[in-house]
């Protein structure tokens, strides 16, 4: 009864102050801070950013393992809301002993959590990953057919990154049990410019290979920034719950062995114009797809669907063909 209560009292402050909350983003001078950041000024946000790298998007420099500067970051400014999108990434791994995964991604995270609980913050989003769902068996390629991946799986994360989000992503699940905390965990596909780490054995064009992976593990930075806008805002409601976000896939269970096998031959099934498109591009589908990420759930309790897909990448293929 009494975290009711306090729900209710929270969202009541918060409608007296027009739906504008204090914020604090870590990661913010990351890729996804740099565009999320502007997004949440504009729709009224202040917004306090926490990374250990300088940025016009950053207003403290640090790190979420420095466990008196996250506590100072969310009593000094008086934190409604966390965004942690900060963390060590899979091309870290090369650079970073296990220890310091664990240090930002698990004891950063706790930090924040235990900031949340002490100082009455009203919603917390996580920044988690779809690499963590992908097991050593699924790297490896499952025998006959592509993995259809939704939320219900149980994780077997094959390397640091993967086990130290996990970790994390059951933190969450934790703070939210134990003080009421309403939690949105976001499983985000690829969003990175970056190449791909094994693009020396792809043979398309980064820009090919980034549109191919629309149909079934990406999404535009874009999207990815709006996705934890509208988990800010529904937490409160959802209380905790886990999601993939990733563009809208157009390919359905029963296509998982002919993904494997024929990939572009189902693509085609779904977009008949893309044969030529990518001809006269000069571009090619993945021979074989060995996974797809389902965002369903994420467009039917967070109300969130990507605005971007490989539709897209088929109408600019064409406009560019058009003179347009």
């Amino acid at each position: 009864m009494f975290r009711r209560a306090l729900s209710s009292l929270l969202e009541h402050r918060q409608q007296k102050r027009g739906g504008r909350m204090r914020i604090l983003l870590t990661g913010s001078s990351g890729w996804l801070g740099r565009a999320l950041a502007p997004r949440l000024r504009t729709l009224g946000h202040d917004v306090t950013g926490l990374d250990p790298v300088p940025s016009s998007e950053t207003r403290m420099v640090g790190s979420v393992a420095d466990r008196d500067l996250v506590m100072r970051a969310v009593e000094e400014n008086r934190i409604e809301a966390i965004i942690h999108s900060g963390a060590l990434h899979k091309p870290d791994i090369e650079h970073h002993r296990n220890e310091d995964f664990v240090e930002t991604n698990v004891r950063g995270t706790l930090n924040l959590l235990d900031a949340a609980a002490t100082f009455g913050v009203q919603r917390f989003i996580f920044t988690s990953t779809t690499s963590l769902m992908i097991t050593q068996a699924i790297r490896a390629g499952l025998p006959g057919r592509a993995a259809w991946l939704t939320e219900d799986m149980s994780p077997e994360p094959r390397n640091i990154y993967g086990v130290t989000k996990l970790a994390a992503e059951h933190l969450c699940r934790l703070y939210h049990i134990q003080f009421g905390l309403p939690v949105i965990v976001l499983r985000t596909a690829r969003f990175f410019p970056e190449a791909d780490d094994m693009a020396h054995v792809i043979e398309q064009s980064d820009a090919n290979t980034k549109a191919n992976e629309l149909l079934f593990r990406r999404l535009t930075v874009e999207d990815a920034a709006d996705a934890h806008i509208a988990a800010l805002e529904k937490a409160p409601q959802l209380g905790f719950d886990t999601f993939i976000i990733s563009a809208p896939t157009p390919f359905q269970p029963d296509d998982c062995a002919a993904l494997i096998a024929d990939a572009p031959s189902i693509v085609a099934r779904y977009f008949p114009d893309y044969p030529a498109l990518y001809l006269k591009k000069g571009w090619t589908m993945f021979s074989s797809i060995d996974r797809v990420y389902d965002a369903s759930r994420a467009r039917d309790r967070l109300d969130f669907v990507c605005k971007t897909s490989f539709a897209d990448v088929l109408a600019g293929l064409e406009a560019e063909e058009n003179g347009a």
